[in-house]
């Protein structure tokens, strides 16, 4: 049910048409060029009176980076919902990133300069891994033995367990599955990164299949 005044309602909506500028913005020439008084002058508006709606730069970056962060949030909740595994998450992140490249880049690429996240953006972010991680610690017998590839970094994850488990919030997942799930987020995003910036044109393969392998291999781990 709708609760909100009218004034809640019209401020909403004009809230949304700053963004949508926003990301048009962002798209022509990234992050760091956003001007709230282009935006102001897009829409008709004032500079002061933009400023009624959005304080600064930062907040605004703040609202779209958190509206990105929620979307895949929402988008590996559902996927988890429907029974995904690793591999089905894997592919509901190549979908969300191949659906708004600048989305992507905007909370995976390269960071605005002088940004800095509120708790809350971070607290989603933190909702993305904790799926992640349930994923990963699916299957896994309590006690799993790390991998002998890799004994220093599992060993340095069980030395600093509370530590790391910050960056998931607080799941309480064994080192094991944390290092499942730091090979699928960090070799799958370097994989969508390549992709999405498009150092893979011209080379003559499929960056869809590269990316299928290596979900699949990490699977396989």
């Amino acid at each position: 049910m709708e609760t909100r005044t009218p004034r809640e309602r019209y401020r909403a909506q004009v809230q949304e048409e700053i963004k949508r500028h926003a990301w048009t913005q962002i798209g022509a020439a990234g992050a760091p060029a956003l001007s709230l008084n282009a935006i102001a002058k897009q829409m008709g508006m004032s500079g002061p009176a933009l400023y009624r709606y959005f304080a600064n730069r930062d907040e605004l970056i703040g609202e779209l980076v958190k509206d990105a962060y929620r979307s895949l949030a929402d988008a590996f909740r559902e996927a988890a919902g429907a029974g995904a595994d690793l591999a089905g998450l894997a592919r509901t992140l190549r979908g969300w990133a191949l659906a708004d490249p600048q989305r992507y880049f905007l909370v995976y690429g390269t960071p605005v300069p002088g940004y800095h996240a509120p708790e809350e953006t971070t607290r989603i972010a933190s909702e993305i891994m904790a799926v992640l991680l349930d994923a990963c610690a699916a299957g896994q017998a309590p006690g799993t033995p790390p991998s002998p590839l890799d004994p220093p970094l599992t060993e340095h994850l069980t030395d600093h367990l509370t530590e790391h488990r910050a960056w998931a919030g607080e799941h309480p997942a064994a080192p094991s599955a944390l290092r499942r799930a730091l090979g699928f987020w960090t070799r799958l995003h370097g994989v969508l990164s390549l992709e999405l910036a498009g150092h893979f044109t011209g080379m003559g393969f499929d960056p869809a299949l590269l990316y299928t392998a290596e979900a699949e291999s990490l699977g396989d781990r």
